[in-house]
């Protein structure tokens, strides 16, 4: 594993019945985030992944304070549309094989 992967460590699983919040999310995710690789932040979220796991996706952060901003962020525009279904702070990201 990269050790750019092995920082983002703090993820949060939602749920999103609509694949455009699904889209909204992985944008929030990107906001938030504040490492030079920020992509890895919603990595592995594709449309495949998020039908195959029953409309879910887990973004990854590398701070519990960025996973927030992206909570409250998410919150404060799509209420209702998203719902968090776990949260992990030892849930690090993986490379693509």
């Amino acid at each position: 594993m990269s050790s750019a992967h092995s920082q983002f460590h703090f993820s949060i699983t939602c749920h999103a019945d609509d694949k455009a919040v699904m889209f909204c999310l992985r944008s929030l995710a990107h906001f938030a985030e504040h490492h030079s690789q920020k992509n890895i932040a919603w990595g592995g979220t594709n449309d495949q992944v998020w039908e195959q796991s029953g409309h879910r996706i887990t973004l990854r952060f590398t701070s519990p304070q960025y996973r927030q901003v992206f909570r409250d962020k998410a919150n404060e525009l799509m209420a209702g549309r998203w719902r968090e279904v776990a949260s992990s702070d030892s849930d690090p990201a993986t490379p693509k094989q």
